[in-house]
């Protein structure tokens, strides 16, 4: 890091046809540190073209690059690529992939937003880690890389050095993880709330939780029973009972709920149900038999294989490690 006082350098690649807010959303999560810090926290952004071009088309906004990757070379603390929905053109741009693997080894950390991370792994800068991208491209990243271990349920992954995101808006979640790295969580919780969002989402780390779940299906009874079953986690909330409460049959209910939000409802209700111990345990410090009460569980065991199996991880380590 640079002396005490001197701006961290940021360069956020472009590629072409990049989406806007995967550039916008991390530059306003660094600039409002600053602004909120009084300068104290300052981060200097370079967007940088990644190819000859400083004209960027990003979206249906027009930008001019500070530089592209074939100017000289200039200092950075951290290196971000940010996605663009022709990602599929990654393994082209070969001059980009070679100023990758240069200046990812002389930089403190570097990574991706959303599709970004098709040209970190054209770059070969995935092999071994663990990473992420946007849910839909997931499998895609994966097939393109098997040494790398995608995660595709993140919001965002740290390994090592390597910083990945879900999609798009994810992108802000990961610079707000920078900004506590660097300067504490107390002035990422106030950039967060400047911007109106969250510094931890609902469902933790998942991008794809049972909260953004209930915002997919179009079947309005089906939308209804969800809305109702995450408030209401410690009620009844067998397949007869949700069914009868959508007015469906048990199978034509099981039939419709999976088609449209392509879980079944048992693993729908299990997933609303760990999302929110895992708030709890995030958040406090209630006990687990009350966390596992609270939340429909019953008791602490059926809490503990639930983690177990859609975590890894039990709800007491959950806790010791994720605990704000």
């Amino acid at each position: 890091m640079p002396a005490a006082g001197q701006p961290l350098r940021i360069a956020i690649v472009v590629p072409p046809q990049a989406q806007s807010l995967d550039i916008s959303g991390p530059l306003d999560v660094f600039v409002e540190a600053g602004r909120q810090s009084g300068g104290a926290a300052a981060y200097e952004i370079c967007l940088v073209a990644a190819d000859g071009d400083p004209l960027i088309r990003a979206g249906g906004l027009s930008l001019v690059a500070d530089t592209t990757i074939f100017a000289a070379d200039q200092d950075f603390d951290t290196l971000l690529v940010a996605g663009t929905p022709d990602f599929s053109q990654a393994p082209a741009f070969t001059d980009l992939q070679a100023w990758l693997r240069r200046r990812s080894a002389g930089v403190r950390r570097y990574g991706s937003v959303c599709t970004g991370a098709f040209f970190l792994g054209a770059a070969r800068l995935l092999d071994g880690r663990e990473v992420t991208t946007h849910w839909q491209h997931a499998a895609e990243l994966a097939a393109l890389h098997p040494q790398a271990k995608v995660l595709p349920d993140r919001i965002y992954v740290k390994d090592g050095p390597l910083y990945t995101s879900a999609g798009v808006t994810a992108g802000i979640d990961l610079a707000l993880r920078l900004v506590e790295e660097d300067h504490g969580r107390a002035l990422a919780l106030t950039v967060a709330r400047r911007l109106v969002v969250f510094l931890k989402r609902p469902g933790g780390q998942s991008q794809f939780s049972a909260h953004l779940a209930a915002q997919i299906a179009g079947e309005t009874r089906i939308q209804a029973v969800q809305h109702w079953l995450l408030d209401h986690l410690a009620a009844d909330l067998s397949l007869a009972a949700l069914a009868g409460r959508a007015a469906m049959s048990v199978r034509n209910f099981t039939r419709v709920f999976q088609a449209e939000t392509g879980l079944t409802p048992a693993d729908y209700v299990e997933a609303a149900r760990v999302d929110a111990a895992r708030r709890l345990l995030e958040d406090g410090d209630t006990p687990l038999q009350r966390v596992a009460s609270r939340c429909g569980f019953g008791n602490a065991d059926t809490m503990r294989r639930a983690f177990l199996r859609r975590l890894g991880t039990g709800p007491h380590d959950y806790r010791t490690r994720f605990r704000s």
